[in-house]
């Protein structure tokens, strides 16, 4: 009985699967998600904190020409009666409505500090002010005629417009930005005027097709201009299908500064781009020489962007040096669209331009009719009342007759005069004053005029096509505030196609400077500035000694090629800085740990490797077809399993010497090595123990030349060299008298 009346306390316990329980509890996260917090309406392209901040505003009397409130004040407001998600989220919201350089047509007009286009952040809401934009009032229009509908608040205690009658398409207008849970939204800013220009055009031609829009909004138009250099055709298929992209470039010009001096200046920059951070990667790519012909950048802003960029020389080309900091910088982005927003506040659907603005202009039909309607009534409640004070003044006497007699006169002026009882109410509250003469012409004028407004409204209620006109002519209106004639109205962001200009290679993006690039038997690399003397003391981590020695420029590509066949890429301005031991090279490129560095040089365009393995088979190979775009490398050498790769030399001679581990020297045209881009390769020479020692490349007519172990150099040519040439794969004879006893030719 006991646990019956626990049971029975704690409430009824229900079973359910997991799966289905999560299901259903996520499905109503997500709708709550995209319907009341993400993705905007496309009525009036708010979402709903934005409109109850709008809305709470005009509840404080906030108008344009009225004075400035706290914004703690505002939020406060805001939170306490509709939104309550926290003060933080709603003063986010607010700032973003003022700042200027974010919204295309501010709603909110802010005093004090409400963030900069640098990324600085709003101050607190302590010490900012704000009230209501012409535009704002312009949204907000109608709400007291019954133009939309109204909802409870989060409690109940308060009522919320559904939506704002907007006067203009502020969804396309000023854009729009969120994510929901498996979709989201984003709406790059528009021109009133283009927009408006469109919205006429689809009251005329109701079938209007998507091209025939375009000609009137030409595209986005961001509150901080910059440059479009997307394709028409590319702009024309994002706004039939609803999604697409945009690449915006900073506005920049050429100053000239005299004596064949100039500089760069750029007064205009993408949209969402915080120039704080701009400048910052700006100084990052001139520190790291990623831009070697930038010199120097400042920021001479003030009210407006000004951005100084000095070249290196005043040789340099203006529009090669933008493009690379375009390619490096935030000087262009990419804004990508999708307009995924709420049809009549319900469906969340990736939209084309046609679907929002005739969402937009169903809305304003629909507000039209209410606000018709709540006119309408409101003129036949006023001539029922205007009905009754005429019938009090052509029985003036009578009137006041039953008034001062009647104890009840209300009742006997219904009966007598056959009036209704707001009629009557009317007449008693009248005061003596109202009874002379030209207060009855006055009332009698009033009731002619709304006489002839009831019959317009009544007409209109009846007409589409009167409708639409009023529409429009309402449209005009608003073009005339807001449009390119009215301050702030015009065009901001630009259209422009992309200079041709030749590809920019790597190596003109780095500072040309001589290096001696050193790397050790074991394989630490590193890059000295300048170029060392061969003999110049280096310092080797214990164990270890020198390996490789060779002279560079920070533009130059190194060829690395190990023993497993392998040829590795090295970018000589990516190396370590001489100061320390150098890095492992194994850490810029996937050398295995067994395989070993064979030979590291600087590649030369056109040039040929003559590549051994130590089976003695090799062959010719073109530089180019040694080069890797990756850090695994490119197998340039096949070999059998046990073999390693042995030879890499630069081929520039007319006849190939051989060497094997069992002494004997063989010398062969370079004819007779076929040119391949991979292989295993032909036999060099024949041998019956060991493998092949070293081979090399070199002009008969010059003659085969080493050092003695005494460091002096031993040529043989002519006659003397004529015993050991001979056709390739053959054994060779003995090497002549002093060659190296390591076999190595040097």
């Amino acid at each position: 009985m006991a646990d019956e009346t626990d049971d029975r306390e704690m409430g009824a316990v229900t079973f359910e699967p997991l799966a289905q329980a999560l299901g259903e509890r996520y499905l109503t996260y997500a709708l709550s998600t995209i319907m009341h917090r993400a993705l905007p309406d496309a009525r009036d392209g708010l979402k709903p904190v934005h409109r109850r901040i709008l809305y709470a505003m005009r509840g404080l009397r906030l108008d344009p020409n009225g004075a400035f409130r706290k914004c703690a004040k505002i939020v406060g407001e805001v939170m306490g009666n509709y939104h309550p998600h926290g003060d933080a989220s709603i003063y986010e919201a607010l700032a973003r409505l003022a700042q200027d350089f974010n919204v295309r047509y501010p709603l909110v007009d802010g005093q004090g500090n409400f963030g900069n286009v640098d990324g600085d952040n709003p101050a607190a809401q302590r010490y900012t002010e704000a009230r209501l934009t012409a535009a704002a009032a312009a949204l907000l229009e109608g709400l007291a005629e019954d133009a939309v509908d109204f909802r409870d608040n989060y409690d109940g205690s308060e009522q919320e417009p559904v939506v704002l009658p907007a006067a203009f398409p502020n969804l396309l207008a000023n854009g729009s930005s969120g994510i929901a849970v498996g979709m989201a939204t984003n709406i790059p800013p528009h021109n009133i005027d283009e927009l408006i220009g469109a919205c006429l055009h689809l009251i005329r031609t109701p079938n209007a097709r998507d091209d025939t829009l375009l000609d009137f909004v030409q595209g986005p138009d961001f509150p901080t201009g910059g440059v479009i250099i997307e394709p028409r055709a590319a702009i024309k298929e994002a706004y039939r299908t609803g999604r697409g992209s945009f690449r915006v470039r900073a506005r920049w010009a050429v100053e000239d500064l005299g004596r064949g001096t100039w500089q760069v200046v750029v007064t205009e920059i993408p949209y969402q781009v915080q120039k704080g951070k701009l400048i910052e990667r700006l100084a990052e790519l001139i520190n790291a020489k990623k831009v070697p012909i930038l010199a120097d950048v400042r920021d001479e802003s003030a009210e407006d962007i000004r951005i100084v960029l000095e070249p290196r020389a005043r040789t340099v080309d203006p529009v090669m040096l933008m493009e690379m900091l375009f390619r490096a910088s935030d000087l262009e982005t990419r804004f990508a669209m999708n307009m995924n927003v709420l049809i009549d506040g319900r469906t969340p659907q990736v939209s084309t331009l046609k679907e929002v603005l005739r969402a937009f202009l169903d809305h304003r039909r629909e507000v039209l009719l209410r606000r018709s309607r709540f006119r309408l009534a409101r003129i036949e409640a006023r001539l029922e009342v205007l009905e009754g004070l005429l019938v009090a003044y052509l029985n003036l006497d009578r009137v006041i007759e039953i008034i001062r007699r009647e104890d009840e006169p209300k009742a006997v002026l219904m009966a007598e005069f056959r009036l209704s009882d707001v009629q009557a109410e009317a007449i008693l509250n009248m005061r003596l004053r109202n009874l002379r003469k030209l207060e009855e012409m006055e009332i009698r004028a009033e009731r002619d005029a709304l006489v002839v407004e009831r019959e317009g409204l009544a007409a209109l209620l009846a007409d589409e096509g009167a409708q639409w006109a009023r529409i429009a002519e309402e449209l005009r209106e608003v073009r005339k505030a807001f449009g390119k004639g009215a301050p702030g109205g015009a065009r901001r962001t630009g259209f422009d196609d992309a200079p041709e200009v030749e590809e920019i290679s790597p190596e003109a993006m780095i500072e040309r400077e001589p290096i001696t690039v050193v790397c050790s038997e074991m394989g630490w690399i590193r890059a000295m500035k300048g170029h060392l003397a061969p003999d110049a003391e280096l310092k080797f981590k214990d164990g270890d000694g020198p390996g490789f020695f060779l002279h560079a420029e920070t533009t130059d590509r190194l060829l690395l090629f190990a023993s497993n066949g392998r040829m590795y890429t090295l970018a000589c301005a990516g190396l370590p800085g001489g100061r320390g031991m150098g890095e492992p090279v194994r850490l810029m490129v996937d050398l295995p740990n067994e395989a070993q560095l064979v030979a590291l040089f600087v590649h030369v365009p056109g040039g040929r490797l003559l590549i051994a393995s130590a089976a003695g088979d090799g062959f010719l190979l073109p530089e180019e077809e040694a080069v890797a775009q990756t850090r695994g490398g490119r197998q340039v050498l096949n070999l059998k399993e046990g073999v390693r790769a042995r030879v890499c030399r630069p081929a520039v001679g007319d006849h190939v010497a051989v060497v094997g581990e069992n002494r004997k020297l063989l010398v062969f045209p370079t004819g007779e090595l076929p040119e391949m881009g991979r292989g295993k390769g032909v036999r060099l020479q024949k041998y019956k123990d060991g493998g092949l020692a070293d081979a090399i490349t070199f002009d008969l007519a010059d003659g085969l030349a080493w050092k003695d172990p005494a460091g002096r150099t031993r040529t043989v040519a002519g006659v003397e060299l004529a015993e050991w040439v001979g056709a390739r794969a053959g054994a060779g004879r003995m090497a002549p008298r002093g060659f190296p006893r390591e076999n190595r030719f040097g």
